[in-house]
């Protein structure tokens, strides 16, 4: 049973090292001059959250297998949502930033 729990305890914290070290990149990458490389994380993730609908189990109604997909797709969004707020944050500062320098070169 410790076997069990250690092993349980070291997948979370992998899991959790690759997800804060993703929103670091995420940061790294939205903080570019070019706006692209911040759309490359995102875009990455949504097109992994495409793969999800492939693996929904036919249930015998239309309906069903409709909300089951579209749940799929919802849930499989998730981390490219989280992304995007990041991507967005990060260049709404680098705006602000870069007009805050147009002032003041401005001014002299």
């Amino acid at each position: 049973m410790a076997i069990l729990s250690t092993g349980m305890i070291a997948f979370f914290v992998f899991v959790l090292v690759v997800l804060v070290g993703g929103i670091f990149l995420q940061i790294f990458l939205s903080k570019r001059e070019s706006r692209w490389p911040g759309l490359f994380l995102p875009l990455l993730t949504f097109l992994w959250s495409l793969l999800g609908p492939l693996n929904v189990m036919d249930t015998g109604s239309v309906s069903q297998n409709v909300l089951m997909v579209l749940v799929t797709l919802l849930v499989g969004n998730i981390p490219t949502l989280v992304l995007l707020a990041v991507y967005w944050a990060v260049r709404e500062k680098r705006r602000v930033k870069d007009q805050i320098d147009k002032m003041k070169i401005d001014e002299l």
